[in-house]
């Protein structure tokens, strides 16, 4: 298969996994403060891999008329792998980045949770017997006393099980030209409400493979995608006019919003003069279970 002048591996696949998953919205007087608790709440999160849990900032803002408390809004994903886990990580990100941050209050945002965590009744004690329960636009919320007037958080945040590891490689001939592809692909995945690319700008240069064969370490590089070791390493996968590759992985609440994401960022990747390849990462079923093929996710996703 082929986009312009692109190869896409007719049976290319991407290897998802399943995680437990928290959606908060986080609220603001104006979208630059939303934002900036929506970015620190979800830092060094890239990979459950070595970070303390995998998170992003979802790209959509929600308007002010779509927002429990008519202000803009910006969503944000955390993800573990056990709920207690996910409860403590959302719990301490919450109530250090967002309880601290000017303006901002913090709500419930996942569709069809299984189960509800009790992180707005924990942050409430920081209110230190001051705090009032109350309603808002039919939520159960706490207002929790601030030197700034008052910080709001709804008493119950939703998790449910969602998929994480979905991902492409963007095979270039250079650095510059597979950057500029990989940033391309970003921006059209970031469209996709329900989606998070939890590494740096939704770029990871150092992909990675299961466990190591030199060292006791659960993931290392993946040599077999290195161009500085096409012709060092036997099995190398780098073809010979690929001097450049750059992985975007990505999570959604559903694997159908992983399909919509891929096929989004393949094809914007596809346009840059300069790409060569886009393939994708698989173990053959020893990372997960859901399967992200790169070609049924182009054909079965419109390109609106």
């Amino acid at each position: 298969m082929k986009i312009g002048d692109v190869e896409i591996g007719d049976n290319d696949f991407a290897e998802a996994f399943p995680m437990w998953a928290c959606r908060a919205l986080i609220t603001a007087n104006d979208e630059r403060w939303a934002r900036i608790a929506a970015q620190t709440t979800t830092g060094f999160a890239s990979s459950i891999i070595m970070s303390p849990a995998e998170a992003g900032v979802e790209g959509p803002t929600v308007p002010p008329d779509k927002t429990p408390d008519g202000r803009v809004g910006v969503p944000i994903q955390i993800y573990h792998r056990t709920g207690m886990e996910l409860k403590l990580q959302v719990l301490s990100r919450i109530g250090q980045c967002v309880l601290t941050c000017p303006t901002t209050a913090a709500f419930d945002a996942m569709p069809k949770a299984v189960k509800r965590l009790k992180i707005g009744r924990m942050v409430r004690m920081f209110g230190d017997g001051f705090e009032q329960k109350d309603i808002l636009a039919d939520r159960k919320i706490w207002r929790i006393p601030v030197m700034e007037g008052e910080f709001i958080i709804e008493d119950k945040f939703g998790v449910r099980r969602a998929a994480a590891g979905g991902n492409f490689l963007i095979m270039a001939e250079s650095q510059k030209s597979g950057l500029a592809a990989a940033e391309k692909a970003v921006s059209a995945i970031s469209t996709v409400s329900g989606v998070v690319l939890p590494f740096p700008g939704g770029i990871c240069r150092s992909g990675s493979k299961v466990a190591s064969r030199k060292y006791k370490l659960r993931a290392s590089t993946n040599d077999p995608y290195c161009p500085k070791l096409r012709g060092i390493v036997e099995k190398s996968l780098v073809p010979e006019d690929v001097n450049s590759i750059y992985e975007l992985v990505f999570n959604g609440i559903t694997p159908t919003l992983l399909k919509r994401a891929t096929a989004k960022g393949i094809r914007a990747a596809a346009t840059v003069p300069g790409v060569k390849k886009i393939t994708a990462v698989n173990f053959g079923g020893k990372l997960g279970p859901i399967q992200i093929r790169l070609k049924e996710a182009l054909e079965t996703q419109p390109e609106s």
